[in-house]
């Protein structure tokens, strides 16, 4: 062999190890069903949901702890009894205001290719969010900090399959309470270009999270109501109560036109009636009444119909998720907005307290039901376990490989010329292979999908490589991608000014200037 041909050989080789090391990931996309929605209920069968709400609404009622919002339903024509906080709803009052909610909406993203459209048959997936306690492998189960935190949005930037960068994958339980809403906001504009969320739990903030995306994006608030920048959810205190704090968030980010998602917590047998048609009478109700308040606000403002309708085990009162009983239930929460004509958020979840097989089925059911049922948003797929009490390192990676493969699943299969392979087929004779085949050597790099965390090596080779299963391959993966991770580009002129509003709101928090609602 000639010296330049070495030089060649050693270099295909090089190339070959750097390509076996590297982790492929999916580029940023967006992701389409192209198939029909699955529907597990016949349209009078919706119907009768939706009857039933709207008599739970005008007979039964919610118990609304603000007085602001309460105020604003009996503005708009709701029977409001100030003594029990019970808000009654005209069902004509109900129609008249969710015909007024936007059918899809456009949230703008600090990166402007990575600008989110809920609606439609669009899917957009997120990491967890809310858990207080953060896991893996080398150090266990853990309060969350900030350092916990900042890593996953770190991740979050780095998989691309992961739409929604989000602003709380877990609580940085290390800062004081009533600010540390600010560092979480710098951190999810700072380590990633993706759109993220408010805090509703309370008015103020609500307020920051408003003011600092307007610092981000470099507008003011009366820009808002034209261009969402930053949205936000909420959870009913089911059954049927909407809190105070969740009331002002809402109304809040509502008065300058930002999408909130409305989000029932309604577990059968706990917080529900045992059966699916009757939980989904109490979550329709709830979410409908979320919904209408954000419309009395302001008539368009955008909103979210969300379902998170699981069961608990009925031994031990625990919550249990990936279900059939969830799978149902969010297929037809999500023929419900659908009849309404607004996105559908659900959920990938599961009970499991290791990043095990009943991790990865449990998160499979209820992705697989959140995707056939054209779910705008799927929360939650980033990173859940523990039933939403743990955010784990090596399940991210994990779900972030499930979340792919969903991806290319809905990829549209190509067929033309080139791809039905007739001069292939005639080039093959029979009884050979078609690993030489010209038609194999012009695509074999990138024809098929490349795993993040599969190991499709036989047994021999995967044995001596050190007998990984999949939740020690994750491992090594998040490690690899913090250690490789740049952040994204920012004017320090923003920068500056987004570090200037923490330190003066933080300032003004603790000085007892502003209010803090309980």
């Amino acid at each position: 062999m000639s010296a330049p041909a070495r030089r060649r050989a050693r270099r295909d080789r090089r190339d070959r190890r750097r390509a076996a090391t590297e982790i492929r990931r999916l580029p940023w996309r967006t992701v389409r069903n192209p198939h029909p929605p699955a529907r597990v209920l016949a349209e009078d069968q919706i119907e009768a949901i939706h009857e039933a709400s709207l008599r739970v609404l005008r007979d039964i009622g919610m118990k609304v702890l603000s007085p602001k919002a309460r105020a604003l339903y009996a503005g708009a024509g709701a029977s409001a009894d100030e003594d029990t906080a019970m808000v009654r709803f005209d069902p004509a009052m109900i129609e008249e205001h969710m015909a007024k909610a936007p059918s899809s909406c456009t949230i703008k993203a600090r990166n402007p290719a990575k600008s989110l459209e809920f609606g439609g048959n669009i899917i957009n997936f997120g990491l967890v969010g809310g858990p207080s306690f953060v896991s893996d492998l080398d150090r266990g189960r853990r309060a969350g900090d900030y350092e916990d935190f900042r890593n996953f949005m770190k991740l979050a930037h780095s998989f691309d399959i992961f739409h929604i960068g989000g602003a709380a994958p877990l609580a940085p339980l290390d800062l004081p309470a009533p600010t540390r809403h600010l560092d979480m906001y710098y951190a999810a504009i700072t380590l990633h270009d993706k759109i993220w969320g408010a805090s509703l739990l309370g008015g103020y903030r609500a307020h920051d999270a408003v003011e600092m995306a307007c610092i981000a994006h470099g507008v003011t608030r009366d820009a808002l109501p034209v261009q969402p920048i930053v949205s936000g959810g909420i959870n009913t205190n089911s059954p049927r109560q909407l809190d105070a704090n969740m009331s002002d968030g809402m109304i809040e980010l509502a008065s300058v036109g930002q999408p909130v998602i409305v989000t029932p917590f309604t577990l059968l047998g706990a917080m529900a009636p045992t059966t699916i048609a009757g939980a989904l009478v109490l979550q329709n109700a709830e979410a409908l009444a979320g919904m209408v308040l954000c419309q009395i606000v302001r008539p368009g403002t955008p909103v979210c119909y969300g379902g998170f309708t699981s069961n608990v085990d009925m031994k031990s009162g625990a919550p249990a998720f990936g279900t059939p009983e969830y799978a149902k239930a969010t297929q037809a929460g999500a023929q419900l907005a659908r009849r309404y004509r607004v996105p559908f958020r659900a959920s990938s979840t599961n009970a499991s307290n290791a990043v095990d097989a009943q991790a990865a089925y449990e998160s499979e059911m209820s992705l697989w039901a959140s995707v056939m049922a054209h779910t705008n948003i799927v929360n939650h797929a980033g990173g859940w376990l523990e039933g939403g009490l743990t955010a784990s390192y090596e399940k991210l990676v994990i779900d972030a490989e499930m979340c792919q493969l969903l991806a290319e699943y809905l990829a549209p299969v190509t067929v033309d010329d080139d791809t039905l392979a007739v001069d292939a087929i005639a080039e093959v004779q029979p009884g050979g292979h078609f690993f030489g085949a010209s038609h194999t050597l012009e695509r074999y790099e990138d024809v098929f999908y490349q795993p993040i965390v599969s190991d499709w090596r036989n047994f021999e080779t995967w044995h001596d490589a050190g007998a990984h299963a999949a939740d020690r391959r994750a491992n090594a993966i998040w490690k690899k991608l913090l250690e490789e991770y740049e952040a994204p580009p920012l004017d320090p002129g923003v920068d500056e000014a987004l570090r200037e509003y923490v330190v003066k709101r933080k300032r003004a928090i603790e000085a007892g200037e502003v209010e803090l609602e309980q």
